[in-house]
């Protein structure tokens, strides 16, 4: 099992900097304001040799019981419990604040190894704040500069000291392994839910985990960092990650929510499958179609989950309802999954789930070469292209060249003739022939090498 390090300390001291250090990416956002980070985040993190998980923590600080202040701290004490180790980090440049001294405290409690880092140490300003740490009693400070990569051979002793000898692993394994279609089968499932803000994400997450594990309020703009959990739903796995919510661009102003957005974005172009959630008495806003279209133009499965199904006063025909708006609204993904769910109730979560793996499979889906030329020539039989400038297009035939999502290359005499009206018959043609419902399908057009073109034309 990996040794586990928590990162605590008060707001504004650099443990989000630190984080991204240890892991080796910008995975936590980081700014100047305090209390950027508000749920835990974990990650794999290498010093040397070392190789560890790390928990980013919201910043330690005091706040009336139910707030969103005390569940934060409520996180980062989940943290400590799942630890380890502790990484007790102070701002050398501001020096000791009473803060950081009950904080001393409380990490004493904890009863558990703690490593004193003072962050922010380069100059003599952080020298001296640094020097104040000893009155902690957590023993020598380890002075670093997190942003600057300043300490690491400093503080790499320090967790050395605290962390088990490595295990002498004599298994090797060779590059050249071909990883079966079973392994490829198990891994798990990425997957992004994003949605407009108060969508529901968090609390979707939260029920599906079984546990308060992410910081939910009615409050929009609770969820600042994209923060992935696994689950496992019936024996598959599944690697899910909240997102802050989207908001049209012209009313994002703030530097953090850009940010959060920024972070919401790379998760979707990390994710494989993607839900949309919207709130079931304001659905298919225009937010939500801009949204949708994003993931298509990512090339992401989507679902598209409708939440807060347990405040609509129940009708017949209103799933029904449901599957005609998604088409009408979503031609680009006809026939895209759409489930009523309800994050606080857990219901339809077996159905979203249920969703999510079909999606992931229509995704992954290969048609044959045969089946899809047979296909094409009915296609085209059925409905010939237009002649452009009196001239006829000839469409020699189609092949799939990957999948995630289908792709298919079609061989054609003048490609940059054919109008996207007949693109768009095509791509609903396939769907319908080898059911392919809702996910993207990209057909690039490819000229058919001419053999007669190097030849001139005889004088006249």
């Amino acid at each position: 099992m990996s040794f586990t390090i928590a990162i605590i300390g008060r707001p504004n001291v650099g443990k989000s900097t630190l984080f991204n250090r240890l892991v080796g990416q910008k995975l936590a956002l980081v700014d100047d304001e305090p209390g950027v980070t508000r749920d835990r985040r974990e990650g794999s993190a290498r010093l040397g040799d070392l190789e560890f998980t790390v928990i980013d923590t919201a910043g330690l600080d005091e706040g009336a019981k139910g707030s969103l202040t005390a569940r934060m701290q409520e996180q980062t004490e989940a943290a400590i419990s799942l630890a380890d180790a502790l990484m007790f980090v102070i701002d050398a440049r501001a020096g000791l604040t009473p803060n950081d001294r009950a904080f001393a405290d409380f990490a004493r409690r904890a009863n558990k190894p703690v490593v004193l880092v003072a962050n922010k140490s380069e100059g003599k300003h952080g020298e001296i704040g640094a020097m104040e740490s000893y009155a902690l009693g957590l023993g020598d400070p380890v002075q670093i500069s997190a942003e600057h990569g300043e300490g690491m051979s400093d503080l790499y002793d320090a967790l050395a000291a605290l962390m088990p000898e490595p295990v002498d692993e004599s298994e090797t394994f060779d590059d050249d392994d071909i990883i079966s279609d079973e392994d490829i089968a198990q891994r798990p499932i990425r997957v992004a839910i994003v949605g407009r803000p108060n969508a529901g994400k968090s609390t979707l997450i939260n029920h599906l985990l079984g546990e308060e594990r992410l910081l939910t309020s009615a409050e929009a703009g609770t969820t600042r960092d994209s923060i992935s959990v696994e689950i496992t739903w019936q024996g598959r796995d599944f690697r899910v990650f909240d997102t802050a919510g989207l908001r049209r661009r012209s009313r994002i102003e703030e530097k953090l929510e850009k940010l959060s957005v920024a972070d919401a974005l790379r998760a979707v172009r990390f994710a494989e499958v993607v839900v949309l959630m919207m709130d079931a008495q304001n659905r298919f806003e225009e937010q939500d179609l801009r949204i949708a279209d994003l993931i298509e133009r990512e090339g992401r499965a989507i679902v598209l989950a409708v939440n807060k199904w347990d405040l609509m006063e129940r009708k017949p025909h209103l799933i029904s309802a449901l599957r005609s708006d998604a088409d009408h609204w979503l031609p680009q993904v006809k026939g895209v999954p759409i489930v009523a769910v309800s994050g606080l109730m857990g219901e339809g979560i077996d159905r979203l789930m249920t969703a999510i793996q079909d999606a992931y499979a229509i995704w992954n889906k290969r048609v044959p070469t045969a089946a899809l030329n047979r296909w094409f020539e009915q296609a085209v039989d059925a409905n010939p292209p237009p002649a452009v400038s009196g001239r006829r297009l000839k469409l020699n035939y189609i092949t799939q060249t990957k999948g995630r999502p289908p792709s298919f290359v079609l061989f054609c005499s003048r490609a940059d003739a054919v109008p996207q009206s007949y693109l768009r018959y095509l791509t609903n043609s396939l769907r319908e022939a080898f059911a392919l419902p809702g996910t993207p399908i990209r057909i690039t057009l490819r000229e058919k090498a001419n053999p007669f073109a190097h030849k001139r034309k005889r004088p006249s």
